[in-house]
């Protein structure tokens, strides 16, 4: 199924995404191999298959709660744009200070 670039260029748009013409160009490509991908799934005989949500049912799989290492402190909050200390700052929520 073809996808025109005017179409790429809308999705773009909507995704308030900036495309130059080339990857216009590469998405209008991408995006129609997934279309047509899709297209040959709906061929695909699902008669008495049952729907389900997951390929695997499964259902509140834990793992035991154990300490496991991480990011130094200072590493982990290198990039934040405001801090406090140890923390991150954030604006307030619902107008609270």
């Amino acid at each position: 199924m073809a996808i025109s670039q005017e179409e790429v260029q809308k999705v773009a748009l909507l995704a308030r995404l900036l495309l130059n013409p080339q990857e216009v160009d590469l998405m209008t490509s991408q995006l129609g191999q997934i279309l047509d991908y899709m297209a040959l799934l709906k061929e695909v005989n699902t008669e008495g298959v049952e729907p389900m949500a997951h390929a695997v049912e499964m259902a509140n799989v834990f793992r035991e709660d154990r300490v496991e290492p991480s990011l130094p402190r200072e590493l982990a909050l290198a990039n934040a744009p405001k801090r406090d200390e140890e923390c991150y700052r954030v604006p307030a929520v619902l107008g609270e200070a």
